[in-house]
């Protein structure tokens, strides 16, 4: 096994991040030719997905959905204040396992990898480990 991790420094309250190219860095780096990525985010108010990357309207528009269907203005007891942040979390996930194929990540064609902040800006970690074969 083999392991790491990197910062992203986010800039916006709400925002995709788009990582796959860090992890395949990671991957090309350790010459990893085949097994599995999994990516992990150690934060309770920031996410990790799959989703699509060739038109920035997606992610806009999944972040458009989880402001309408997480409000802001219910009455949460969290006194931080970011108790939306923490719910849209639990939906996206902390993680996710990517197939490692000929050195390179097995994803679909139009699939990016994004690290979600739902609490930022701020400064964040992403840990990851490859299963090799």
């Amino acid at each position: 096994m083999v392991s790491g991790q990197f910062s992203i420094s986010t800039a916006a309250h709400m925002e995709f991040i788009d990582i796959t190219e860090e992890l395949q860095q990671a991957v090309d780096e350790k010459s990893i030719t085949a097994g599995m990525l999994v990516v992990y985010n150690p934060h309770t108010t920031a996410g990790i997905t799959i989703n699509e990357g060739a038109d920035p309207a997606v992610q806009g528009d999944m972040i458009g959905v989880l402001r309408r269907i997480i409000p802001k203005d219910y009455p949460y007891k969290h006194r931080e204040g970011n108790s939306p942040s923490h719910i849209m979390t639990t939906l996206t996930g902390s993680s996710a396992t990517v197939f490692i194929e000929n050195g390179r990540l097995k994803l679909g064609t139009w699939q990016r990898i994004f690290f979600c902040e739902y609490d930022g800006p701020r400064t964040r970690r992403v840990w990851w480990k490859a299963l090799t074969e």
